[in-house]
């Protein structure tokens, strides 16, 4: 059996600063494009489940009659796929959209983009004992754009979206596992054994980007924080 995986994150973030009428509008853009494809091969597979989850929020400011408007726009995508089949190449190509804003004046502005993707695919082979291999990719991507005055406001943002991300990644390693023993159940019956969990990569990339204008004698901070982590999973679990 052959399990190979790629993943693919880009986090575009893009920061216009603009004085008008000796007031500072920002505009910030953030796109987020994810691709993660994951190709199986098996000589037999009982089930084989793709579970695909998709948040994205797009924030745009645009300046109208010398007012600033925020139009904050959420897409949320979820697909789940169940196949059975003798041999079965699966690629799952996510792209996250990006959407439009409108108004609002701007002094602080907190955006929290928060990309989670995640691909299961649970091989069962019934044989006198059965070995199942659980590839799972999680990556979940974490854009923090904040225009404060203090900056270790940010060390508090960061801090906490550390502590999420980590949750998030435990709970979705329980959900899995709960995941594969009912496949293997439903699959073939039997008892299931969990023989090993091991966390064969862990990556965590830490981008922040600041800028400072002066406007009237006064200092505007625009931080931008970019959190992505990758953690993939194996689970080997034996039926009996």
């Amino acid at each position: 059996m052959e399990v190979e995986e790629e993943e693919v994150v880009v986090v575009v973030v893009v920061i216009v600063v603009v004085v008008v009428d000796e007031e500072v509008v920002v505009v910030v853009g953030v796109g987020v494009v994810v691709v993660v494809v994951v190709e199986v091969v098996v000589v037999v597979i009982v089930a084989d489940v793709i579970v695909v989850v998709v948040v994205a929020v797009v924030v745009v400011v645009v300046v109208e009659d010398e007012e600033v408007v925020v139009v904050v726009v959420v897409v949320v995508v979820f697909l789940v796929v169940e196949v059975v089949v003798v041999e079965i190449v699966a690629e799952v190509i996510v792209v996250v959209v990006e959407v439009v804003v409108l108004e609002v004046e701007v002094v602080v502005v907190v955006v929290v983009v928060v990309v989670v993707v995640v691909v299961v695919v649970v091989v069962v082979v019934i044989e006198a004992e059965v070995i199942v291999v659980v590839v799972v990719v999680v990556v979940d991507v974490v854009v923090v754009v904040v225009v404060v005055v203090v900056v270790v406001v940010v060390v508090v943002v960061v801090v906490v979206v550390v502590v999420v991300v980590v949750v998030v990644v435990v709970v979705e390693v329980v959900v899995i596992v709960v995941i594969v023993v009912i496949v293997v159940i439903v699959g073939g019956g039997g008892v299931v054994v969990v023989m090993d969990v091991e966390v064969e990569e862990v990556v965590v990339v830490v981008v922040v980007v600041v800028v400072v204008v002066v406007v009237d004698e006064e200092v505007v901070v625009v931080v931008v924080v970019v959190v992505v982590v990758v953690v993939v999973v194996v689970v080997v679990v034996e039926v009996e």
